[in-house]
């Protein structure tokens, strides 16, 4: 749920502009030695990274050298996204003559397992949930990035958080274990723009002015936030979304990573603080719509709703990009707009929250290389950013393809964002991130249990 809501030719010009990207890049990736066979696991298969003569693989593969060859791909993109994505990438097919035989599939989830433990593994995966894919890089499954693209090619298409978020450990030590595509933003906070104008408020960039403002409409006699996190089996995930937000900016990236991982417990005083910081919106019934025990009984996808009606039954809506997919369908793009979840810490800045796919390689071959160096461009995803609703997050994505000025938006904030993350609940195990996290934190909102009970119900799921 929480990882998403889920062939045109390009000019020659473009392809010669990209060629002298990748040729400037200090060689881009891994050049000469020799090339790899079909490997299966993790290491240097196709000597020194960066280095040689010959070209980066990207190169060779617009050259035509790996005309012919197949690299299969195994993901979860379906239907729409699915016509999306081979949109994306037909035109390097064209150019490259390599065919990328995608498959899609909305059991993914279970279906890669049996494939890379079976030893039929797609030479690329996509993986939504980080989480998962961290599981076959302990077992030696996948190739390490790094053994045949240089840190100067992937320093300069990615800001470090991304390459942070990619790397995990190995039987043998870190590797990066993926490349980042499409992504989306969670750490938003809408409103109804006209109307948000006319009641004379204004935007708040301190966590400080976000309560004064919540103060002000209460005292204005309406509710400053329309929340809802009732989602059948997955009731409670949008809570989660706000700690992941309020821990980034009230402790260190390393410790959000402790976290995460479960080396920094849900009962210890930094998790605890967020929580608290959370309820001083969530607990209060004068701020909430319909109060705060409406909260776990409210669909997420109808609790914006309130912003749109006449008048306003509430002004503000922290949620990911995904969701002004649920506003009411007489709203356009001109009736809302949103600021960042503000900054509660000013050491910490204004991290960004985010949701992405990890595409991972599972066998070594030249021509896969060369896929996976076009996937480190935003040439790979060009289409698909301006058809709407992802964000690139390669630093070479142009903000003019952005069909709307809120997209283009959202694209600089995670640019300019000092630390970017991946959703929390979404790289803990299943038993935690999908499972006491959502429930302990439901029965805190609802008044079942209290906060301590909470947090020690959440932290039993690490045991499991």
């Amino acid at each position: 749920m929480k990882a998403w809501i889920k062939k045109r030719h390009i000019l020659p010009l473009v392809v010669v502009m990209l060629l002298t990207l990748v040729l400037s890049a200090c060689g881009g990736g891994g050049n000469g030695g020799n090339d790899a066979g079909q490997n299966q696991g993790q290491g240097n298969a196709g000597g020194n990274a960066g280095t040689g003569g010959e070209g980066s693989y990207l190169e060779r593969a617009y050259a035509g050298e790996f005309s012919g060859t197949k690299v299969t791909m195994f993901g979860p993109f379906t239907d729409e996204d699915e016509v999306k994505f081979l949109n994306a990438i037909a035109a390097f097919e064209e150019q490259s003559g390599i065919d990328i035989a995608y498959e899609g599939s909305k059991e993914f989830e279970a279906t890669i397992s049996v494939r890379v433990n079976g030893g039929n593994a797609p030479d690329i995966a996509d993986f939504p949930q980080p989480g998962l894919l961290e599981t076959f890089v302990r077992d030696g499954h996948v190739i390490d990035v790094r053994s045949f693209m240089s840190d100067d090619w992937l320093n300069q298409q990615y800001n470090e958080s991304w390459l942070d978020m990619a790397t995990m450990e190995g039987p043998n030590g870190d590797i990066m274990a993926g490349i980042w595509s499409r992504s989306g933003v969670k750490s938003l906070v809408w409103y109804n723009k006209n109307e948000f104008e006319a009641a004379g408020y204004e935007v708040p960039t301190t966590w400080d002015e976000l309560i004064d403002l919540s103060e002000q409409i209460a005292a204005d006699g309406d509710a400053a936030w329309a929340i809802g996190i009732e989602s059948g089996a997955a009731t409670g995930w949008p809570a989660t979304d706000w700690i992941e937000d309020i821990m980034l900016r009230t402790t260190t990236p390393e410790n959000y990573d402790k976290w995460v991982s479960g080396e920094l417990p849900f009962t210890d005083p930094i998790v605890k603080n967020a929580f608290e910081r959370m309820a001083e919106i969530w607990m209060n019934p004068d701020y909430v719509y319909g109060g705060t025990k409406s909260i776990v009984t409210t669909y997420f996808g109808d609790a914006p709703k309130p912003l749109f009606t006449n008048p306003p039954g509430a002004y503000l809506h922290r949620q990911a990009s995904f969701i002004t997919t649920f506003f009411p369908p007489e709203v356009t793009a001109d009736d809302y707009d949103w600021f960042p979840f503000p900054p509660i810490d000013e050491q910490y800045g204004t991290p960004a929250l985010i949701s992405g796919d990890l595409y991972a390689m599972f066998n070594d071959r030249p021509e896969v290389r060369a896929v996976m160096e076009f996937f480190t461009t935003g040439e790979s995803i060009r289409t698909w950013v301006q058809s709407g609703g992802v964000i690139a997050p390669m630093n070479d994505a142009e903000l003019d393809w952005y069909p709307t000025e809120t997209e283009r938006r959202m694209a600089e904030l995670v640019q300019n964002a000092e630390t970017v993350r991946f959703d929390g609940s979404d790289l803990m195990p299943g038993s935690v991130g999908a499972g006491t996290f959502w429930k302990g934190i439901t029965d805190y909102v609802s008044g079942t249990v209290d906060l301590d009970t909470a947090l020690q119900e959440m932290q039993r799921g690490w045991q499991q």
